[in-house]
């Protein structure tokens, strides 16, 4: 059970996030992208990100789950070298790029990905966690000690990303291992879902209408956000978890 949107905001003029997801014999694969560069070149971007993950797992069904992270990377270097290609090539797509926050499941095993400030939240019973850390130059002055986490919040800087897909030839990918045992839900999401709404605000809304279909979730979710200003696209999937309560692993 999942749900998934992507919206435009209400200040944007293009929709530069893309969504997607891959159901495809043991794999169940999901994925969150947002784009940036110049005209519409954020939107190829993600879309190329979306599409060159989703090609790579459906071209390749006897993947073991030993292998899994390791084909995951190769997936998004792959994204990295058509994304970098058709930059170089194309005047108009020159310098585009995209986030990249990726969920796979295979089995028993389930790994996030994640290039950029795209982010991965795991929703449990009593209280939510961000798995991923964001690639951003405001992310590096809070670990530095040089601001604080509620300075960042409005930093004038915070869409500075030091890390994206397809602007460098060489890619950096961080690969989180996490337990599926007593998750609720995981949330895939962009960073115009964070802007405006905090990691604590997502876990009430969520956990105030947990009852209610997937889709209908990620809507309320989209409309709160549009609510408080809109100021970016706003993407997001939410996946169901395992709910067994009586096993207390917790995020590896």
């Amino acid at each position: 059970m999942f749900g998934m949107i992507t919206d435009l905001g209400m200040v944007r003029n293009l929709n530069e996030d893309c969504v997607g997801y891959l159901i495809n014999n043991n794999i169940k694969l999901f994925i969150v992208a947002d784009g940036m560069g110049g005209h519409n070149a954020g939107e190829i971007a993600s879309k190329i990100a979306v599409d060159t993950v989703k090609d790579y797992f459906e071209e390749k069904p006897n993947i073991s789950k030993e292998n899994l992270s390791s084909h995951f990377k190769e997936a998004i270097i792959c994204a990295n070298e058509k994304i970098f290609n058709i930059s170089k090539q194309k005047k108009e797509c020159r310098g585009m790029g995209t986030t990249i926050t990726a969920c796979i499941m295979y089995e028993d095993k389930t790994l996030i990905a994640n290039v950029g400030d795209s982010s991965c939240f795991v929703i449990k019973k009593d209280n939510i966690i961000k798995v991923t850390k964001d690639h951003s130059l405001v992310q590096q002055l809070v670990d530095k000690g040089s601001i604080t986490e509620e300075e960042a919040v409005n930093h004038p800087n915070k869409n500075v990303i030091t890390r994206a897909v397809g602007t460098y030839e060489h890619l950096e990918i961080d690969i989180f291992d996490i337990s599926y045992i007593n998750v609720d839900m995981i949330l895939l999401c962009t960073d115009g879902l964070t802007n405006d709404i905090s990691k604590d605000e997502l876990y009430n809304i969520i956990n105030k209408d947990s009852c209610v279909r997937y889709d209908e979730l990620c809507k309320k979710i989209i409309e709160e956000a549009k609510k408080r200003g809109g100021r970016d696209n706003i993407s997001l999937i939410l996946v169901k978890g395992e709910q067994d309560y009586d096993d207390r692993n917790n995020i590896r």
